[in-house]
């Protein structure tokens, strides 16, 4: 049976430290609050304070409730004020000489059977047991910004953390509404491991003028469902934070991918912190405020060209019957533009005008459209064999296998097919965009149009532009999606554009983690549901797109970049050739009925 906690103490009462004291009081916990100083303390306290009024104002909280909360805790700049508590956190800045030198101390002022627990992000938790007496009592306790809300607590387990003082944490963090999940001392653990790697590349992708910052942030958010852009995260948690937590995991790993990128550094160096400074990689209305304000940023953008004006779109014409063409011709029909979709043959075409119909009449059962809008978005849409059919679109959008040499030969077909002006874009994932160019001899007139899937409910489109293409294609392609109610982000022609060069990467490195026996699968995913935020587990993703086609991608990535951190992970390429693809083939990561 765990021991019993009733009482705690919380060091360092910043931000985080605040909302830990917070959420054992909310949970019936007596809590001492302290921090070096008067000062800080009388800080801590009004955090603790703002937070519990927000609550109130929020209905979240009563304001007895409130009251009983701030009853159960006491602030102290003393370290004897620990003396009587069950166990101790220390939530003080991720400087090791500093953690270390608070829980040498712990020996004086804390009981000799006291837990202590640091709620250290990345840095070693041995080396700061270590500093102690008896470093078999203390334990990782790690929690989330903001704690109040994030679910997840991660518990580190040292090679010399008793299996009770582990016991007991986990249980602690259970009476807290927690969902704990232990793991192994690792620099970054789970979440910051598989995250900050994420947002450094993203970071390093704006840094070398890739994408613009907002279509970066806006390709994640609208793509992957993310709740917050990369750029925006890294701003939130502190660039400062970021920093040294990559700089720890680089260290210890040498992985590239956690290589700080330049720009972080260059950020700090001139106060740039983020948030808390009132700008990072935005500009906000003042520190420690939300709210973004213009500033010059926004136009350190890509080598994308400018969109030109927009040539005038009456039909489009999108060539393939699979799943994604069904869904961008259902989309740009909708949204009141006629559209001719063509298919290799004529069964194949009725084929694909019953699949777009059938998905209209769904969404109208599900309330997402008229009935009226259904008949009408019918009446747009001509299905048809043979590439005849486009010779009156102003826009092509070609939605085939993704097949090099089939694409090509694609392109090859609409170059003599179309008319001269025609736009002509691929919907490729990952495969190069200036090749099916070449394969014409109008190369300024092609481009990527990278929808995501399901086209009807993924408001992105990520326009590719090559080195050929020219400014007005970009702008008939960037008008016709927002004719279509899509946010067109601009990016270069690399490897994965926007979305999948950072999705996949991340991908890719759960596995590795998978692989090495350092976290299940299912303590994986529920750190980055419950500790980033995350509408989906890493490994719940894969099975849903599918290993064969994540597999695909990171391969596509590899040969790119050519960087060792992006070989795809052997389990991975060994769950393909298994047969194992994911919730299509009933067994992935999981198993399915």
């Amino acid at each position: 049976m765990a021991r019993e906690i009733k009482t705690v103490a919380v060091i360092g009462l910043g931000t985080m430290g605040a909302g830990i004291v917070e959420v054992f009081a909310r949970n019936g916990i007596e809590v001492v609050g302290i921090d070096a100083n008067e000062e800080a303390v009388a800080r801590g306290r009004g955090f603790l304070e703002s937070s519990t009024q927000r609550g109130v104002d929020r209905g979240k909280l009563d304001a007895a409730a409130r009251e009983e909360v701030l009853s159960r805790v006491t602030f102290s700049a003393d370290m004897a004020a620990l003396a009587h508590v069950d166990l101790v956190v220390e939530a003080v800045p991720e400087r090791i000489e500093l953690k270390r030198a608070i829980f040498a101390q712990l020996d004086e002022h804390a009981r000799p059977d006291a837990i202590l627990c640091t709620n250290t992000s990345s840095l070693s938790v041995t080396d700061i047991a270590t500093s102690t007496k008896e470093p078999k009592r203390v334990v990782g306790m790690h929690f989330f910004n903001p704690a109040t809300v994030l679910r997840l607590v991660e518990v580190i387990r040292t090679v010399i953390t008793s299996d009770e003082i582990v016991e007991a944490v986990v249980e602690l963090s259970k009476r807290l509404g927690k969902r704990p999940v232990v793991v192994g001392d690792r620099a970054g653990f789970i979440a910051n491991a598989l995250l900050l790697g994420y947002l450094n590349h993203a970071a390093t992708m704006y840094e070398n003028r890739y994408a613009a910052r907002e279509d970066i942030d806006a390709a994640m958010t609208l793509g992957c469902g993310y709740p917050m852009g990369p750029l925006a995260l890294l701003d939130l948690i502190g660039l400062d934070t970021s920093y040294a937590v990559l700089d720890t995991m680089y260290k210890q790993g040498r992985d590239r991918l956690h290589a700080p990128t330049p720009i972080l550094k260059q950020l700090i160096t001139a106060g740039l912190l983020g948030r808390k400074a009132g700008h990072g990689f935005y500009t906000y209305e003042k520190p420690g405020s939300g709210r973004l304000v213009p500033d010059a940023m926004s136009a350190l953008t890509a080598e994308p060209v400018a969109p030109g004006e927009a040539a005038p779109i009456e039909r489009v014409g999108v060539v393939g019957s699979g799943d994604m063409a069904i869904g961008i011709a259902e989309t740009i029909a909708r949204h009141g533009l006629p559209v001719r979709l063509i298919a290799r043959t004529s069964e194949r075409a009725a084929e694909a005008l019953d699949a777009l119909s059938k998905s209209l009449h769904k969404a109208e059962q599900r309330g997402r459209i008229e009935e009226a809008e259904v008949g009408a978005a019918l009446a747009r849409i001509e299905s048809t064999a043979g590439l005849d059919g486009l010779r009156d679109c102003q826009v092509v959008i070609e939605a085939i296998a993704e097949d090099l040499p089939a694409k090509q030969a694609m392109f090859e077909n609409l170059d003599e097919v179309c008319a001269p002006g025609t736009v002509l874009a691929t919907t490729t994932a990952a495969l190069s965009v200036v090749q099916c160019a070449a394969a014409t001899k109008r190369p300024a007139d092609v481009l990527g149009m990278h929808f995501l899937s399901p086209p009807q409910d993924v408001d992105l489109v990520e326009v590719v532009s090559t080195v050929s293409t020219s400014p007005q294609a970009v702008g008939t392609a960037t008008a016709l999606c927002e004719r279509i109610g899509k946010r067109a982000v601009q990016t270069a022609d690399r490897s994965g554009f926007i979305v999948n060069a950072l999705l996949f990467p991340y991908l890719n490195d759960a596995v590795k983690m998978l692989e090495t026996n350092y976290a299940s699968a299912d303590d994986i995913d529920t750190a980055m549901k419950d500790g980033c935020g995350l509408p989906m587990g890493p490994f719940e993703v894969l099975d849903a797109i599918g290993l064969d086609v994540a597999l695909s991608i990171q391969r596509e990535l590899y040969l790119e970049f050519r960087e060792r951190s992006l070989a795809p992970a052997p389990l991975l390429e060994h769950l393909v050739q298994a047969g194992y693809l994911g919730r299509k083939s009933g067994r992935g990561f999981r198993t399915y009925v």
